[in-house]
């Protein structure tokens, strides 16, 4: 499945709850199926910065795709980096480096977060973006 259409199918999902705390409800439960991120992986290297809550992401190359792993001590966070997970997750660095994130904003998440909260997502994308770029070189 492309970006785009793990993109379409996350939107599609979220059309299901008219409220957007049902949404934000949805997207903690996503949080919640993370994988596990081993503690030992949870360095400050790995902290994104600028994120009100500690968010952590790592990011490894597998058979030429991005594998990632991320945690955070929000549960809102957490579902957050989630999406980006479910929709960077498995792609190469070059489709990553092309994907247009900006799906977040089509979700409606953002109205009803505080501005810190809000930024923290384009952080995310940015992170995310620059591990599969570390990787497209190598």
């Amino acid at each position: 499945m492309s970006i785009a259409e793990k993109q379409q199918e996350i939107l599609e999902e979220l059309s299901f709850f008219p409220d957007w705390q049902e949404r934000y409800e949805y997207v903690i439960g996503l949080g919640r199926k993370l994988p596990a991120m081993p503690e030992e992986l949870k360095t400050v290297d790995k902290l994104i910065k600028g994120c009100q809550s500690q968010v952590w992401l790592d990011a490894s190359k597998d058979d030429g795709k991005v594998r990632y792993l991320a945690d955070s001590d929000s549960v809102i966070t957490k579902g957050m980096i989630a999406l980006f997970v479910r929709v960077l997750d498995g792609g190469t660095p070059d489709e990553i480096l092309s994907a247009d994130l900006s799906f977040i904003d089509k979700t409606g998440l953002k109205e009803h977060l505080a501005p810190t909260r809000a930024n923290a997502l384009n952080l995310m994308a940015t992170q995310m973006k620059q591990r599969a770029l570390e990787y497209s070189a190598g």
